[in-house]
């Protein structure tokens, strides 16, 4: 029996509907350190992340499901100032999302909210929105969002410690039932400060982090978007951020210099960086065993010369990941 197309089986309408969502995805990175991901279980990851080492890349179907949660995010401010709690979504003095910032705005972060006025208390809040499926809502319901959801535990702990309010109102929605979960979460200062003090860590590193394990097919690591760099020998992305003379410096607003050019980078520039790339050498698959920084080229173990009359970041790039 011949084998069916794939729009028997998901039809070619809704294949299209998928395409649009791809078609229109926003692939550029985040250009700080997130506080929604400080949470995360491994450094290693998060390094990864805040260098743009792969490039963020979601089928159809879960930028759709992203979308879902957004809307939800709106209906939930709506039932909110229904019952009369005062909600800002935005920040009264910028008109914009709150935002707060850290490690000299290399660390940074968007709140859903703020609100007041709740029947528990008539403090400001951070409001933190979220939707599940039935399985998480199960496990939130029954362990509470510092043991069942720890990145937004740590998220909100920043926020709150960011912008001074003491509580967060954290709401989980069912995507199953449409059931509300709701948790008010006090501020705990030592959790703010170690995830400050993590990020701060993650943003000041020359090189990778160790790995959470070196087993690949570790449940950390088998779902990662980093696995084919971290555990597959794959090249990176070619920014300033995956370049050894980028440097982010901590008295600016998200500011990164070049050694190279003796500048700072302008962010248009270090999405791609420049002719005189040369790649973090621990981002490569091989030691390093020579470099001239006068010359601008680092010689690897296997023969590979980055720079000097030896290959550019985009030729090795396109070499080693030829098999993708």
């Amino acid at each position: 029996m011949s084998k069916l197309p794939e729009s028997a089986v998901t039809p070619p309408t809704v294949l299209a509907i998928y395409k649009r969502y791809e078609d229109q995805q926003d692939r550029r990175h985040r250009p700080h350190l997130g506080a929604s991901q400080i949470g995360k279980e491994c450094d290693r990851a998060l390094w990864y992340d805040f260098r743009h080492c792969s490039q963020p890349d979601f089928d159809g179907r879960m930028l759709r499901l992203f979308d879902t949660g957004n809307r939800e995010e709106s209906r939930i401010v709506a039932d909110l100032r229904a019952i009369g709690i005062e909600v800002h979504e935005v920040d009264p003095n910028t008109g914009r999302q709150f935002r707060v910032s850290d490690v000299g705005g290399h660390f940074a972060g968007s709140m859903d909210g703020a609100g007041r006025g709740f029947a528990e208390s008539s403090k400001w809040h951070v409001l933190e929105f979220k939707t599940s499926n039935a399985k998480q809502f199960a496990k939130l319901k029954k362990e509470g969002v510092e043991k069942a959801k720890p990145e937004h535990w740590a998220q909100m702990m920043v926020y709150m410690h960011l912008t001074g309010m003491e509580r967060a109102y954290y709401f989980a929605v069912c995507k199953d039932t449409d059931e509300i979960y709701g948790e008010r979460v006090r501020y705990h200062a030592p959790t703010a400060w170690r995830a400050i003090e993590r990020a701060r860590r993650i943003i000041a590193a020359a090189e990778p982090p160790a790995r959470i394990s070196e087993d690949p097919e570790h449940w950390v690591c088998r779902w990662c978007p980093h696995r084919a760099i971290c555990h597959e020998k794959r090249v990176p992305l070619v920014s300033c951020r995956t370049c050894v003379h980028a440097t982010p410096e901590m008295d600016g607003e998200g500011r990164w210099s070049c050694a190279f050019h003796q500048a700072d980078i302008p962010s248009h520039v270090e999405r791609k960086g420049c002719e005189g790339h040369r790649f973090i050498p621990a981002l490569l698959p091989w030691r390093a065993v020579d470099a001239s920084p006068e010359e601008n080229w680092v010689a690897y173990e296997d023969g590979t010369k980055n720079g000097g009359d030896g290959m550019t970041s985009e030729e090795i790039r396109e070499v080693v990941n030829a098999g993708d």
